[in-house]
């Protein structure tokens, strides 16, 4: 199998894991870890990749990096990316953890891009020790650049034993449309479109409505941007199945104790759920001893905290 893309461009680290090297920059991944509701238990199932750039060897954001791409090297840094993050997978996380890396559609402008972006991938797992099936690839919310090569690069991944996730459902591309065509085996819910629906009742119970409809089509559901400890709560009662977010955990750069990472975020996971059950609990009492009931039923659960 010929080399990939991104194999080209990465430099092993003394301690196994992998950089990237592009121009001037050095590329390092980040796992941001997702939670999946169990059995009363909030338990890490997954994590994506996130993009680190560094300059000498000071952090640089990934949007002024990726701004300075010329359009016709973007198709390889999203290679690229993806690379690191395999390799890190295949040294950092222990082996029954999901990872989610990203493809921007924009890219699939014909057969030879989905050619070239799956042999990739299949090249790199193989160095990387990673099996398909832990592999959940993200379809992110750009505008296809071909429909028709989109879909068959999608129904290629599921051939070889990919999971595929439409990222982002709510804003721009990601609508209804991309996963009734796509059957995707996983829907991410665009944060900031969650976090305003989960702060009103009537958000809450539309959120809950489309979690029911895709659980019944066999898909599972993620909420992005959890951020405070009553949002993880209102994700719970929406029956979503996974939840990320700063609340639970930041991303951390790898190499990483992440086997010791999960333990912890159990622990701060009841730190945050007792915290919020206190907070409530305070707003509760406050509210029964007010002598205005009007004011009661204008509270909003989930709303944002300062």
């Amino acid at each position: 199998m010929s080399r990939s893309i991104g194999l080209a461009h990465i430099v092993r680290q003394a301690d196994a894991s992998a950089v990237g090297v592009w121009g001037g920059y050095t590329l390092r991944t980040a796992f941001q870890p997702i939670f999946s509701f169990r059995g009363g238990r909030l338990l890490v199932s997954a994590y994506e990749g996130l993009l680190r750039p560094f300059r000498d060897g000071q952090p640089v954001g990934p949007g002024i990096f990726f701004s300075s791409i010329p359009e016709v090297d973007r198709f390889h840094v999203e290679t690229l990316a993806r690379t690191v993050h395999l390799l890190n997978a295949g040294v950092c996380l222990n082996r029954g953890a999901s990872l989610f890396v990203n493809f921007d559609p924009s890219h699939f402008v014909d057969a030879a891009s989905a050619t070239i972006a799956l042999r990739d991938i299949q090249t790199v797992l193989a160095e990387a020790g990673v099996e398909p099936h832990r592999v959940v690839c993200e379809i992110t919310e750009q505008e296809t650049g071909s429909d028709a090569s989109l879909l068959e690069f999608v129904r290629a991944l599921k051939g070889f034993g990919y999971r595929v996730a439409v990222d982002d459902y709510g804003a721009d591309n990601s609508d209804m449309k991309r996963i009734e065509a796509l059957g995707p085996d996983i829907v991410k819910f665009d944060g900031a479109w969650t976090a305003r629906l989960l702060a009103s009742a009537s958000g809450v119970s539309l959120l809950t409505d489309m979690v029911s409809a895709f659980s019944e089509k066999g898909i599972r559901t993620v909420f992005e941007g959890i951020e405070n400890g009553e949002q993880l709560q209102l994700a719970e009662r929406c029956g979503v199945s996974m939840v990320q977010g700063f609340a639970l955990a930041k991303p951390q750069l790898a190499p990483g104790a992440f086997d010791e990472f999960e333990v912890a975020r159990e622990t701060a996971r009841k730190e945050i759920l007792s915290n919020a059950a206190a907070r409530l609990e305070r707003s509760k009492l406050a509210d029964d001893t007010s002598s205005a009931p009007a004011a009661r039923a204008r509270r909003t659960f989930g709303r944002r905290g300062a």
